[in-house]
């Protein structure tokens, strides 16, 4: 991500990173068949490629070395998709995915709804309420040029949450004080819970805002793997005087038929019936796109 790091060396290739995310769905389609509570799982589908494309290829952080204070700091300001989040980590050897999927969701599990950095190591803040995690992570990347250190502090947001103020407030912040360490991405979705975005807060013109708040804008197709590889490849030094947003424009329940673009899906379980036919269309749809 714009420096040398150990991590480079081990960089997957995109026809690995795109297994990798389909790994990443088929296990969070799984457990949702499994438990016996709502999952975000809509939002889960949308931002598994760029969770794949940050844990396996764009942050510099090892599952053997928490502590190293070298590594990349990741917050993920969409709580509610740590399910998604748990399972990247997984993959990357953070820890078993079969013990998200024997204790999540229960009391004094590691694996909450939303992520707690005191329950699990490797997460760099509990987030949840939304709006908060670019404030945090602002706060971050300006510790870590107080203290002349040049890692990187990366961010996960969802659109439907950059309607609050505090987003932009922090984005304010970031832009004048020259953050070029830190990095935000969106996950463009374009719904909320209950609607879609534009119907109850107009944020177009998107990128547009974002550059007159004096921030780098890269634009993508937040399910192009190549696409996302080379937008990290492009980031600048952390070293530069600009904030980076990247703006992932990605569906709701990417990767299943009948989740995409279905507000119904925000959040659910599957029963055996529903996981047979995700599985399915999951599987369909890896085809279709290998043809």
């Amino acid at each position: 991500m714009g420096r040398t790091s150990p991590v480079a060396q081990e960089r997957r290739s995109v026809e690995e990173l795109e297994d990798l995310a389909f790994e990443l769905r088929q296990k969070l389609l799984n457990l949702c068949g499994t438990y016996e509570g709502a999952v975000h799982i809509g939002g889960d589908l949308s931002s598994a490629d760029i969770f794949t494309a940050l844990f396996e290829y764009g942050l510099n952080v090892d599952p053997t070395n928490l502590a190293n204070p070298t590594r990349d700091r990741f917050v993920l300001s969409k709580g509610h998709a740590a399910v998604a989040m748990y399972i990247a980590m997984a993959i990357k050897g953070f820890f078993s995915y079969d013990g998200i999927v024997d204790t999540y969701g229960q009391l004094d599990s590691a694996y909450g709804m939303h992520p707690c950095k005191v329950q699990l190591p490797g997460v760099e803040a509990s987030t949840g309420s939304l709006g908060h995690g670019l404030p945090l992570a602002v706060g971050m990347a300006m510790g870590a040029r107080g203290r002349g250190a040049t890692h990187r502090v990366v961010t996960l947001m969802g659109d439907g949450e950059t309607g609050e103020g505090s987003v932009w407030e922090s984005a304010l912040v970031a832009s004048s004080n020259k953050l070029g360490n830190l990095v935000a991405v969106i996950d463009r979705n374009r719904q909320l819970m209950t609607s879609f975005d534009e119907e109850r807060v107009t944020l177009e013109p998107y990128t547009d805002k974002w550059a007159a708040f004096g921030w780098n804008v890269i634009h993508v197709d937040g399910h192009d793997m190549r696409a996302l590889v080379e937008a990290i490849d492009s980031l600048p030094p952390t070293d530069s005087d600009k904030p980076t947003v990247i703006v992932a424009e990605t569906v709701k329940g990417k990767g299943v038929d009948f989740m995409e673009h279905n507000l119904a899906w925000h959040a659910g379980s599957l029963g055996a019936a529903d996981l047979e036919r995700a599985l399915a269309a999951l599987e369909a749809t890896r085809t279709k796109e290998n043809v």
